[in-house]
């Protein structure tokens, strides 16, 4: 089977569904990335790239209950697959390789 990997856009999603459990759901997420990353993100590009990690087989999808202040309409709720996990871990573990393969002369002029 060909190795799917994440772009830094699927990663950030990725890690946001699971960091929001339960409450992982389009408007969320994009809200979430927005505030915690102080990076402006459109529903539409969020959505998008959730229907690609769905593909990738990393999350799963689900309709919560219908909620007033949606008025009426249910929540699709994302969650990370054993894949999606194994995905995330694999990605840390690279960085944190890379990370570690630089001097720390160097890391302490970047004052890191």
């Amino acid at each position: 089977m060909k190795r799917a990997f994440l772009g830094e856009l699927e990663e950030v999603v990725l890690l946001t569904v699971a960091a929001l459990q339960e409450q992982a759901y389009c408007a969320a997420i994009t809200q979430t990335i927005d505030q915690q990353m102080r990076r402006s993100i459109s529903f539409p590009t969020v959505h998008t790239t959730l229907q690609r990690l769905g593909e990738k087989g990393f999350v799963t999808s689900q309709m919560g209950g219908a909620t007033a202040e949606r008025g009426g309409r249910q929540k699709r709720l994302f969650t990370v697959t054993t894949a999606g996990q194994r995905a995330l871990i694999e990605c840390r573990h690279l960085r944190t390789q890379l990370w570690g393969q630089i001097p720390t002369p160097i890391l302490q002029l970047w004052g890191a």
